[in-house]
């Protein structure tokens, strides 16, 4: 991509509550990333919602000193969005918070985790999710062939390989967790995020740090041994031994990802949402009413900024994510990211093909990952039968294969042998 001209950012799902997020963002990069224009497109249900964020947004570009620069335009209509676009943005939920909320509870009834990217609750919303995205892919192939997609609707690895399997549109796969690690990481050290470097491999919402680097110096164990290793993974889940946590941390010399809680302390995660389902409500149902007060703030004439409550919503470093990563494909200077992309042969212990999360080095037109070494064996088991599950969701999906759809649970770690995931399936 020509790093001098002016750029079309257009994102799909643009009334979600996110969006401030990534307003923010562009104002901070528009140096590296000049956009031109910023078009958010949704659905017609979600159009009150889609005037609010848009009029948000324009305030916020307007006490930025860029309203001359900057266009923000809404649209219900994908045909009118796409053409010219240079980016698109996937953040749609299809079947909004209240799909989210069955995902959460479903699970509770078989005593597993209900989460809205792991596990069933994952699955359920991947069906959902992976034919409105080929939808997405086959009007960016019309209308904007060359645009690249950047995907963050969840679950993201999943979505991502179903877009890099069943479309010809060049697809990066994006989440805030390993910037949001790096961050957290960096703050328990007392050192600025950008003198340390991890090395992540895996899966998306699967994936761990193998090695950490410092101004040039290894200290991947000085990391493991910080309460940052421990902080990860524990520092919201009761039922969960301090020392347990470090038995497992010095066993796997490792340091995982949050979402690891789910699969290496099932049953405390599992009582945790149980609990809090039956107390406070499901994750779902608070972000329902932080979103409900979100949007009341956001169609205030006198508001021009992000409003501190979004922090409750989650994404912390998803305006920053994305924003690096569009202006590392706009110019030609080379970067690395962490991203959902297709291997192309750097972890060999995976098929052919298989989307993973790790480091890339992506400049310009041009993304590749870096090869971190042969998946360690402490966790190559999960991640090869998490990925099995993965690649059968996205043919379910993308096919219509009732039978694939079962195989899929039945594989996922999670699920509790063949009959609960027939039921699961079914309900």
């Amino acid at each position: 991509m020509k790093g001098d001209s002016p750029v079309k950012v257009v994102v799909v799902g643009g009334g979600s509550s996110y969006t401030p997020e990534l307003v923010e963002g562009l104002i901070a990069g528009y140096a590296a990333l000049p956009v031109s224009e910023f078009c958010l497109a949704d659905i017609p249900a979600g159009k009150a919602k889609l005037a609010a964020v848009a009029g948000l947004g324009g305030r916020m570009i307007e006490k930025a000193g860029l309203a001359d620069r900057i266009k923000i335009t809404q649209t219900l209509q994908l045909r009118e969005a796409l053409p010219g676009a240079d980016f698109v943005i996937s953040q749609f939920r299809v079947g909004g918070l209240a799909a989210r909320v069955r995902d959460e509870r479903i699970p509770l009834q078989y005593g597993i985790t209900g989460q809205e990217t792991t596990g069933p609750g994952g699955f359920a919303q991947a069906l959902r999710s992976i034919p409105a995205a080929l939808d997405l892919a086959r009007a960016i192939e019309r209308l904007c062939p060359a645009a690249c997609l950047i995907n963050f609707t969840n679950p993201a690895g999943i979505l991502t390989e179903a877009l890099c399997r069943y479309s010809t549109v060049r697809t990066l796969g994006l989440c805030n967790i390993p910037l949001t690690m790096r961050k957290t990481a960096a703050a328990f050290l007392n050192v600025d995020p950008e003198r340390l470097s991890l090395q992540f491999t895996g899966l998306n919402h699967l994936s761990f740090i193998t090695r950490a680097v410092l101004d040039g110096e290894e200290i991947t164990d000085q990391l493991l041994a910080s309460p940052a290793a421990i902080h990860f993974f524990l520092h919201d889940l009761p039922g969960v031994e301090e020392s347990e946590a470090r038995a497992l941390l010095n066993g796997l010399r490792l340091i995982p990802s949050p979402y690891l809680r789910y699969y290496y302390f099932p049953e405390q995660t599992y009582r945790a949402a149980a609990a809090q389902a039956a107390s406070a409500g499901t994750r779902g149902e608070q972000v329902a009413a932080v979103e409900a007060e979100l949007f009341a703030l956001y169609a205030d004439p006198s508001l021009d900024s992000k409003p501190p409550q979004l922090s409750f919503r989650g994404g912390a470093c998803y305006s920053a994510a994305a924003t690096r990563l569009m202006a590392a494909v706009y110019s030609d200077e080379p970067s690395e990211h962490v991203l959902n992309m297709p291997h192309g042969g750097a972890i060999n212990e995976m098929p052919a093909g298989a989307v993973v999360e790790t480091n890339c080095l992506v400049r310009g037109s041009s993304a590749a990952p870096l090869s971190g070494g042969a998946l360690p064996l402490a966790a190559r088991g999960l991640i090869q039968q998490v990925k099995a599950y993965e690649q059968l969701t996205v043919e379910a999906a993308a096919e219509g294969d009732r039978r694939k759809a079962y195989l899929a649970l039945l594989n996922h770690p999670l699920v509790k042998g063949a009959a609960v995931a027939r039921s699961l399936l079914a309900e």
